[in-house]
């Protein structure tokens, strides 16, 4: 098949979209197919740079994202593009520019559209005017309207479903949670984390890997820290990445007097980090605005444990306890990453071993994309069989 992915974001950005886009075209190509991705210009990115079956539109920083993109132009560009590469398949990944576009594109050459949802934005009112500008209700009607006349919508978790089931969304919905690549997960490591940043091997060491942004609910986690060091009085904890609750999320180390406690490495590279997940003990996380949470399952894969808030998805993944543990209250965040912290898991006794195979054969890239492609077919069947008239624009 010839697909096309349209995206308002893509590496170098680094984001769990870009990443699941990655890992989609990867598998995708792998299987034979030819996946074509039309995205936004980037500043980390020269004009002239080459990039092979990647189409980069002119763009402009996204209004109180300003590390994301939307596109200002491109629409009919992309139609001539999209038609003379003979597309199969529109799959669009963003809601905003790119997406429209490739709606646009779609409906234009008479093939199917179908669309992964994998923000929550009602996480996100407050960075458009405080929150006091755009509501529920316009998301609703937002959403609404992009997924109108869509051949199909992916959903990556049960969460995403349920919302879009209570906004009234009519398109053909199928749950396919993002997988990962997991072979990256056991190559042998070049970099050591703890000698960079000074970390020695006995350190009891918690990891945190997300945006800094303040709907990750990482304040919640530094406030934890002390009562984790009345346990484990050597701990540290790594928050990793970048956003804009980061100045506040140090300022609120240095008032609780944890800057011996609590190092900020900055954003890294999609390949680095396995490093970071092969040298911590636990995972941490107190969010619970996660469409999926795609460093979990990578935190699962380098056979990290992770503690996390409760939920149905969640308490699904962490079925067991050598995976992680899930959360109702401080307590049980306490409890749970000071027991990481001072035992380790015996995940390598045969119990441990099936259950961890089952679960990264479930979250795999190959399961991903096997499903993904069986929904494509799935949604080309039936536009096949209901197939207007293709519409003229030239």
């Amino acid at each position: 098949m010839n697909i096309g992915i349209f995206t308002d974001t893509y590496f170098p950005q680094v984001s769990g979209v870009a990443t699941s886009i990655r890992t989609l075209k990867n598998e995708l190509e792998r299987q034979g197919n030819q996946v074509y991705i039309f995205t936004t210009t980037d500043p980390h990115v020269e004009k002239d740079t080459y990039e092979r079956n990647i189409f980069r539109f002119s763009s402009i920083p996204f209004i109180s994202f300003t590390d994301r993109r939307i596109a200002v132009r491109g629409l009919f560009q992309a139609y001539e593009i999209a038609k003379e590469l003979n597309l199969d398949i529109v799959h669009t990944q963003t809601e905003f520019s790119m997406g429209v576009i490739g709606k646009f594109v779609a409906k234009n050459l008479n093939i199917p559209c179908v669309h992964t949802y994998h923000t929550m934005y009602e996480d996100y009112l407050h960075y458009v005017a405080n929150g006091k500008l755009l509501k529920p209700v316009h998301v609703k009607e937002g959403t609404l309207a992009f997924c109108y006349h869509l051949s199909g919508v992916i959903a990556p978790s049960d969460r995403v479903l349920d919302k879009l089931t209570d906004y009234g969304v009519k398109s053909q919905m199928r749950i396919i949670p993002t997988g990962i690549d997991i072979g990256m997960y056991s190559q042998k490591l070049t970099t050591d984390v703890r000698a960079q940043y000074h970390i020695s091997r006995d350190t009891p060491l918690m990891l945190s890997i997300s945006r800094l942004a303040y709907e990750k609910n990482l304040s919640q986690v530094i406030d934890w820290v002390p009562a984790i060091l009345e346990q484990v009085p050597n701990a540290m904890l790594m928050v990793v990445g970048d956003g804009p609750a980061k100045e506040d999320l140090m300022a609120q180390v240095h008032q609780l007097g944890l800057d011996e406690h609590v190092i900020f490495p900055g954003e890294i590279s999609n390949d680095h980090v396995n490093a970071f997940y092969q040298a911590a003990n636990v995972f941490v996380s107190a969010s619970e605005s996660e469409s999926q949470g795609l460093t979990y399952i990578e935190a699962m894969a380098a056979g990290l444990p992770v503690v996390v808030s409760t939920s149905d998805y969640t308490d699904n993944l962490l079925s067991n306890e050598t995976l992680g543990k899930t959360y109702h209250d401080p307590e049980g965040y306490i409890q749970a990453v000071t027991r990481y912290l001072t035992s380790s898991v015996d995940n390598h006794n045969a119990k441990a071993q099936r259950i961890l195979h089952q679960k990264l054969k479930a979250i795999s890239a190959e399961t991903f994309g096997n499903r993904v492609v069986d929904f494509y077919r799935n949604v080309t069947v039936e536009q096949e069989l209901q197939k207007g008239p293709t519409i003229n624009i030239e």
